[in-house]
């Protein structure tokens, strides 16, 4: 069995868009006819440019190679072009490319993949769930609205989460890490309490900041959560500041936890050793697949860290996150997007249930993808999947960010 074609899907989710500005998917085809799906998360150039990326390190690395040989493309990818390092773009295409040969090998023993991967370790995973608005919430008023808030995260528990993400505390701007304005702080610990408030301890919090803030700055608004008791800091400085990061969970009383913009172990390593993190954040369309993934939970366990596997994606990488997060002891919970496009392109193989997610039994990933449905939602735009602003900090007028992919305006 060897792999012999590639084709690259780039599928936008209808607005507004929650799992960014598009998903780019790979369907990975053996001599022998076996389709293995994966997909390559947030690209750091266009989708056009990334697909030429994905192409060549298919044809370059992967293309006649048997699908079993993971480690071994794995190594020519990682050392490509003499590096031997991490490499966000690289790693990116690699990542969805090795989700699809797991996906191959499944269904060609006829077993999940997590049975490939030692076995059923959870019967179940913890999911949680940002929070986003409800069908009577205004779209750009939810953002700011510690009461908007607070009923979506009532709504969500309601339908079994017991824990709900959220973060108020914006810019997210290009200039690197700088001090929160007074006004995000006192918003911030808004909504935590209004948050707090309307779940008790039903759900636990989970504070996000998407590596926003400088060292001083992370610090001053941690303590200022820490009454409210969330289960996590997420990434409070820039996510290669990892010695600041590290000041940071030696001065605040909240777990730090960081991962969805890093890739290979080797970051993963860095971060662990300094004790910059207690929980590690893999986005596995980024990360470098399950495989390596894998190896980095085994890391984890040595410094008594739990993992949580990142989604700001497609139902792809949300499939192999339940492979990883099935067969690892040391598994804290996934994040998952319910929309009615993330479940119809998988005809609803996978779904969260009462706040649980119940790995597939089936064989590989145990998704059906609706090839026809990807198609008929092509890319058209000229965004990345993701974007920073590059206005600075408003100290004047407060903050008001809609994340990285915003719903477009009528």
């Amino acid at each position: 069995m060897k792999l012999q074609d590639l084709d690259i899907i780039i599928t936008a989710p209808p607005a507004p868009g929650w799992g960014g500005r598009y998903w780019i998917l790979v369907k990975v085809t053996t001599d022998n006819g076996i389709t293995g799906w994966g997909e390559c998360y947030a690209s750091t150039v266009g989708p056009e440019a990334m697909r030429s990326v994905i192409e060549d390190v298919f044809e370059r690395h992967m293309q006649g190679e048997n699908p079993e040989n993971i480690e071994l493309m794995f190594r020519r990818a990682y050392s490509s072009g003499f590096t031997q390092r991490p490499d966000l773009t690289v790693m990116g295409a690699f990542s969805g490319l090795e989700i699809a040969c797991w996906d191959i090998l499944g269904k060609a023993r006829e077993r999940p993949v997590y049975a490939l991967l030692g076995g059923k370790m959870n019967e179940r995973i913890r999911a949680y769930t940002y929070l986003y608005p409800l069908p009577h919430h205004d779209l750009t008023d939810f953002w700011t609205s510690p009461e908007m808030a607070a009923e979506s995260a009532a709504d969500a528990v309601a339908r079994g989460y017991t824990a709900v993400k959220f973060d108020p505390a914006g810019p997210y701007t290009m200039r690197g890490g700088h001090m929160p304005a007074m006004s995000d702080i006192t918003r911030s610990v808004s909504f935590c309490k209004a948050i707090r408030e309307a779940v008790g301890d039903k759900a636990d919090l989970l504070f996000g900041t998407h590596g926003q803030f400088n060292t001083a700055g992370a610090i001053r608004l941690g303590q200022a959560l820490e009454p409210y008791s969330p289960l996590w800091y997420e990434e409070p400085t820039p996510p290669d500041h990892i010695e600041d990061m590290a000041r940071v969970a030696r001065n605040v009383r909240i777990p730090i936890s960081t991962g969805e913009r890093m890739t290979t172990k080797s970051e993963f390593a860095a971060v662990l050793r300094a004790g910059a993190a207690e929980i590690l954040q893999p986005a596995l369309g980024r990360a470098g697949g399950i495989w390596e993934m894998k190896k980095t939970a085994a890391i984890a366990e040595v410094f008594n860290a739990q993992m949580a596997p990142h989604l700001y994606a497609g139902p792809v990488e949300w499939a192999a996150n339940i492979h990883l997060a099935t067969s690892i002891p040391n598994i804290l919970m996934a994040e998952t997007i319910e929309t009615p496009f993330h479940d119809a392109l998988i005809k609803g193989s996978i779904r969260v249930e009462d706040g649980f997610i119940t790995p597939p039994t089936t064989p590989g990933l145990g998704i059906d993808v609706d090839e026809a449905l990807a198609r008929a939602n092509p890319y058209t735009g000229d965004g990345l999947h993701l974007q920073m602003q590059e206005e600075p900090c408003d100290y004047a007028n407060g903050n008001n960010f809609e994340g990285g992919a915003p719903a477009p305006k009528d």
